[in-house]
């Protein structure tokens, strides 16, 4: 079938897609976390997606036209969940040894030990849920979701955190949920972690923080991809990294199998 792409994330597993066709005779969209454009793409018989984030789907109008939406399968979710978390925790320690050193001044910082640290997780979904299991043998860690836990409890636990790491989905009402009031909330040197979307925070409050040089951050979304804002001009406090978390090849082979199957069925 003829395939249209927003994203190279299966270029190398997927030839056709090294030269995909116009949107006008595309039939099946491959995409990543970038808007739809649906007007252009008539011929559109099914939409791809290389992902298990949903924000940037337009459900209603697939519907409408008969479009049909394939997500990852559970097996690639899986990797998908595996990784990240893995990745997650990788970006936890990241900041949480940020203050270690100074390499140009072989400078040595003492620290508590790791394991008097606590790393508070936002969200105990999929991911959430896989980060505290690999964490626990490391840190002290605390957990809160919004779906079950008392709002009230909320401040003292990003109080208390070295490191807070948020695993939420974008929503409306998620939009810019950690705001410079929880950002205040914050210790001093202590790191916020996204490896979820990069909308649940306030990037201007976040870079207000930056700029003082009180907090750390690792971020592997943004609020556009690719990022050019201007908490790169910080990288010795905002670290980044190009919406890597879940992309292993394990996973990128399984997108692709995915993919074929979902031809198959279309075709």
């Amino acid at each position: 079938m003829n395939l249209w792409k927003n994203t190279p994330t299966l270029d190398e597993f997927v030839p056709e897609l090294l030269k995909p066709v116009p949107s006008a005779d595309a039939e099946i969209a491959v995409v990543g976390g970038k808007p739809i454009p649906l007007d252009e793409l008539p011929k559109l018989k099914g939409i791809f997606k290389c992902g298990v984030g949903t924000d940037n789907i337009p459900f209603d109008e697939c519907e409408a036209r008969g479009i049909e939406v394939c997500l990852p399968s559970d097996e690639t979710r899986d990797i998908i969940f595996e990784e990240t978390a893995n990745f997650a925790v990788k970006a936890i320690l990241d900041v949480l040894y940020a203050d270690a050193g100074v390499l140009e001044t072989w400078t040595k910082h003492s620290r508590p030990l790791l394991s008097r640290k606590t790393v508070l997780l936002l969200g105990q979904g999929n991911i959430g849920r896989k980060v505290k299991a690999k964490l626990t043998p490391l840190v002290k860690v605390t957990t809160w979701d919004a779906a079950s836990d008392d709002p009230s409890l909320l401040e003292p636990l990003v109080r208390d955190a070295d490191a807070v790491s948020l695993h939420i989905p974008l929503l409306d009402e998620t939009k810019a949920w950690f705001d410079a009031e929880k950002m205040y909330w914050m210790k001093d040197g202590a790191g916020l972690v996204n490896t979820a979307r990069g909308p649940v925070v306030d990037e201007t409050a976040l870079l207000k923080e930056i700029k003082t040089k009180r907090l750390y951050a690792a971020f592997d979304v943004f609020w556009q991809e690719p990022y050019h804002g201007p908490l790169r001009e910080h990288p010795e406090r905002f670290f980044m990294t190009p919406h890597i978390a879940s992309t292993c090849k394990d996973f990128l082979q399984g997108l692709a199998k995915d993919l074929y199957v979902f031809e198959q069925k279309l075709s």
